[in-house]
């Protein structure tokens, strides 16, 4: 039998897939030039100031109390839990447990999240595609915009679009090569997404599955058979923390952050779960959480002023190339790899694109950043395969690359437009070098050989270039310092200020009370500069050391890492007089700021968006009588839990049996110019002991 010539397959057997095709030379180093890039982007000038610190207390929680880290509870007491589930803050909070606490211990796991969601969607794209489109789709991703302010930050959606990723490779894997082992680490990653942010990680599932069910060569009873053993993969690895949480008594554990019993079924079903989408309770209603973060519901939010420059610039150019890749795929068999990888990565898109645009509840603008990797699979795979076309010789097919291009330069000029007095000289830059190229591809699209040919090269190069480089200036903001300032940690962005987003809850701009206005990058640094600043020269909770800012960073100091009026802090850490808590405050991004300058407990009463009944009056008079609290804030933070009739009830009786703590008795700095103390807030500070407790 000759060597070149493959073996006979078994009768009945299905063919073997073909062996893929050698990468070139330049494959590899390239790859990991994009990889180098993207750590620059991702860790250049880090620091603390940038982190949302409702996650940071809970990452410095689970350092100090393994109840904490399971539960994802914001203090090291367990009174509330944040309002998500633990799984990211569990991989960081091992971390910090290791490496000790601080930015780069914390945000290490992140990047390297980030680093292989972009391997593992080369590898994936190179699979189907080529190396070409593969470097391209990775290079897209590296520099999507909202992608890099997100992975600069340590929300969970990092780790969720590795573990979507992930299952979409393992998807396409099953389905290429017949093997149930595959599929059913696809279910578990996305199972495990699902514990990082619930609902959304299912978002892409009907489309992965869809693929498998359709396009694998296995019978449609085997196939049968193997989504069912998936599905009670998903199942279990989906639903494991909840579950483990109902079998803890209410009384024995933390109230769950988000819900409206304090169960974790609840936060699936609502907050986390439809109530993302259709809006209701914590997440604004009828429009009201979407207007707030990221523009008013509609099939084109993705383009308007405060998404269209994080994720928009090639969604127009990916759009027409999974038509025109569908379109070329023609009478494919069934099984064909190329229209399947289409198919999944487009699904990924529409379904990622609509939810988001349509969502009546919270939207902030870095969720799309799970729309980056389907745009940058469609870019790269179905880029290429119009470039073929385009060289194909036919004559229908010679524009559709030139219009897709044209598309993408004129999208990529408005876009940079809406950014007034920020770099003015891009987009004509842009605009000259699109025209160039395409009249180039037009000129020399039947170049064979010699200078043509490099011309032609050096037109695809243009193009490549033009495309990519107004996401390529957004993204390089956050690392340069030049970021739109809603980089607080709890709204990230890149790039300029072109729309009405806002930070929200928690971000840029003071709210009073323990949070002192430092949520965003013009807050004072707690651990640096504030005035009574007690911990000076990066000393953290605990008597922890930063990690280092990294190149030009500042470590764990900053506004997103703490800050509270000096004065308060060390009255009420004189007289805690053996209580579990500091103090209880009214919502969650205080408490952390709280907690992360002091290092001991604060109770958030009201959760992060100040409408969770955690702290209910019979709760307080137990904790009271017990002596495990004595202190509590009343207004101040972002003070919305006060409306609440039961939440009245609590200030009446606080107010009727505790004892008001005068501002003179801790000398409050805020005369001196620091926001944050009672007084500016409109807050007040009570002392409670057991004896006021009937």
């Amino acid at each position: 039998m000759s060597p070149d010539r493959p073996p006979p397959t078994p009768s009945g057997a299905a063919p073997a897939a073909p062996p893929p095709e050698k990468a070139p030379r330049w494959s590899l180093p390239a790859l990991l030039a994009i990889l180098v890039l993207a750590a620059v982007l991702y860790g250049w000038n880090l620091s603390g100031d940038s982190l949302n610190s409702f996650y940071s207390a809970a990452v410095y929680s689970g350092t100090k109390s393994w109840e904490a880290w399971f539960f994802g509870s914001l203090d090291a007491g367990n009174f509330i839990t944040v309002d998500k589930p633990p799984f990211a803050l569990m991989i960081m909070g091992l971390s910090c447990r290791i490496l000790g606490f601080g930015t780069w211990q914390m945000m290490a796991p992140e990047i390297g999240a980030a680093l292989a969601t972009i391997w593992i969607l080369h590898a994936c794209v190179k699979r189907a595609f080529g190396p070409a489109a593969a470097t391209i789709a990775a290079l897209v991703l590296a520099l999507t915009p909202i992608t890099v302010a997100i992975n600069r930050d340590n929300n969970p959606d990092t780790i969720l679009v590795l573990l979507m990723v992930a299952g979409a490779a393992l998807a396409l894997r099953a389905t290429r090569e017949d093997r149930l082992l595959p599929l059913i680490g696809s279910a578990v990653c996305f199972g495990l997404a699902f514990n990082t942010k619930m609902l959304q990680g299912y978002i892409a599932l009907p489309a992965v599955f869809a693929v498998y069910a359709y396009a694998s060569r296995l019978g449609w009873r085997k196939k049968a058979v193997n989504l069912a053993l998936a599905a009670v993969a998903l199942a279990v690895s989906s639903f494991w923390w909840a579950t483990a949480v109902s079998l803890v008594p209410a009384e024995d554990r933390p109230y769950i952050g988000g819900s409206t019993d304090g169960s974790a079924w609840d936060l699936i079903m609502g907050y986390n779960g439809l109530g993302r989408v259709l809006g209701g309770e914590g997440n604004g209603g009828g429009g009201g959480g979407g207007v707030t973060f990221a523009g008013t519901a509609g099939i084109g939010r993705m383009f308007n002023d405060v998404l269209g420059g994080q994720i928009s610039w090639l969604i127009p150019f990916s759009g027409i190339a999974l038509v025109a890749g569908l379109v070329r795929c023609g009478r494919a068999p069934r099984t064909d790899a190329t229209r399947a990888a289409l198919v999944l990565w487009g699904g990924w898109t529409v379904l990622h694109y609509v939810t988001f645009a349509l969502a009546e509840g919270t939207m902030h603008p870095y969720y799309t950043t799970a729309l980056a990797p389907g745009v940058a699979a469609l870019t790269g795979g179905g880029g290429v395969m119009l470039w073929r076309a385009f060289r194909g010789g036919e004559v229908r097919w010679s524009w559709v690359l030139p219009a897709g291009l044209a598309v993408t330069g004129v999208w990529a000029i408005v876009l940079l437009r809406r950014a007034t007095d920020w770099n003015t000289w891009l987009w004509p830059v842009v605009g000259v070098l699109m025209a160039l190229a395409i009249t180039g591809l037009f000129l020399l699209r039947s170049a064979a050989s010699g200078t043509r040919l490099r011309l032609l090269g050096a037109s695809v190069a243009a193009a490549v270039v033009a495309a990519l480089a107004g996401p390529t200036a957004y993204a390089a903001s956050p690392a340069l310092g030049g970021s739109s300032g809603m980089m607080g940690g709890t709204n990230p962005t890149a790039g300029p200020s072109t729309g009405g987003g806002m930070g929200g809850p928690g971000g840029g701009g003071g709210r009073g009370g323990f949070g002192g206005g430092n949520g965003g990058p013009g807050g004072q640094p707690p651990g640096g500069t504030q005035q009574g600043g007690d911990r000076a020269s990066g000393e953290f909770p605990g008597g922890g050391r930063t990690g280092g800012g990294g190149p030009g960073g500042s470590g764990m100091a900053g506004g997103g890492m703490g800050g509270a009026d000096s004065g308060l802090v060390s009255y009420l850490e004189k007289h805690q007089d053996g209580a579990t808590w500091l103090i209880a405050v009214s919502d969650s991004q205080s408490a952390g700021q709280m907690i992360l300058s002091t290092g001991k407990p604060v109770i958030s009463m009201f959760g992060f968006t100040g409408s969770d009944h955690a702290m209910t009056l019979a709760r307080l008079k137990e904790l009271v009588k017990q002596g495990e609290l004595h202190y509590i804030q009343l207004g101040g933070g972002m003070g919305r839990g006060g409306g609440d009739s039961r939440n009245q009830e609590l200030t009446t009786w606080v107010q009727k049996h505790g004892t008001a703590v005068k501002e003179s008795e801790y000398g409050s700095s805020s005369s001196s110019g620091s926001s944050g103390s009672s007084g500016s807030s409109g807050s007040s500070i009570y002392r409670l002991d057991p004896s006021d407790v009937s």
